[in-house]
């Protein structure tokens, strides 16, 4: 395993501190910036604004690690004057009698980990997030698809997903699920892949198994947020990203529900950003392109 792949927090916490303490006191370098209508604003303004949300889509680059320590440093932040709810594509349906156990303290954190299907950089960057759940007895939602149904629906459709046996379909949220190809994102999916000679899976299919995706994790939020509570999500950015994905499901699906997304975009230059950068989310996270990657 490669050194940065079991980085601290304690130590990004150095990097971090390296990264914009001047020497000189001539110039900072940035770790990150937040943007709220093109305009800079501090961390402690953007959970200001987020504080007003029923539902908190927080997109992330999956092996950035920077974004991983806002996204704890957002949900620390917000314990402090919400009750929480938490949730994650990270984590899928079928993990959820775990997760329960795990909250409950009925199952130990190592013998969840035995069990759980874990990504590749869970260890360093969303294992701290999930024992700040354990720790404050927060209720954490694995809100994805099972992987093997998102697969299933790429090689043979949409449809085909019915015919599973109905304990198989108590992952799923009811089918069938609305869908539109207008929907934010999945135009620009359908041409890459439509671009692709010789691909194994149709376009269309392919397309509806992000879809399913999208669906099952808005459905699982919406299922899950209680009254007067915050649900803090965290997902891949495409999954939020221009209002499309989870942010266009939970807007069908539940359309009284007060939704914040969180975009994230990586920069070589933060002073070169322009108004269309900026665009895209309630809130606009800018990291560097060249941080430290888990992956």
């Amino acid at each position: 395993m490669k050194f940065y792949q079991k980085l601290s927090y304690a130590s990004m916490t150095v990097v971090l501190c390296a990264c914009v303490i001047s020497t000189t006191g001539q110039s900072l370098l940035k770790a990150y910036q937040f943007y709220e209508e093109g305009e800079e604003i501090t961390h402690e303004e953007a959970v200001k604004v987020l504080t007003k949300a029923d539902v908190i889509l927080f997109g992330e680059l999956h092996n950035h690690t920077m974004v991983h320590w806002l996204q704890l440093k957002t949900a620390q932040k917000l314990l402090e004057s919400a009750d929480l709810i938490m949730g994650a594509e990270f984590f899928e349906t079928d993990d959820q009698l775990l997760l329960n156990e795990l909250i409950a303290g009925l199952t130990p954190m190592k013998k969840f980990e035995d069990e759980a299907k874990l990504w590749p950089n869970y260890e360093t960057d969303y294992r701290p997030i999930l024992q700040l759940a354990v720790d404050s007895q927060i209720t954490f939602i694995g809100t994805n698809i099972p992987r093997r149904y998102a697969s299933f629906v790429a090689k043979n459709g949409l449809e085909m997903l019915e015919t599973f046996p109905e304990k198989s379909l108590s992952l799923i949220p009811p089918l069938p699920m609305p869908f539109s190809m207008e929907t934010p994102g999945y135009q620009e999916v359908y041409e890459m892949m439509n671009a692709g000679h010789g691909m194994p899976m149709s376009p269309e299919n392919f397309v509806r198994a992000q879809a399913i995706k999208d669906y099952t994790m808005a459905y699982n939020i919406g299922e899950n947020i209680k009254k007067k509570s915050i649900f803090l999500h965290f997902n891949g950015d495409f999954h939020s990203k221009d209002f499309g994905g989870v942010y266009w499901y939970l807007n069908e699906l539940y359309p009284k529900l007060k939704v914040k997304s969180i975009k994230v975009i990586e920069v070589e230059d933060f002073e070169t950003l322009t108004a269309e950068d900026l665009g895209g989310g309630d809130i606009i996270l800018a990291v560097p392109e060249d941080f430290v990657k888990s992956y």
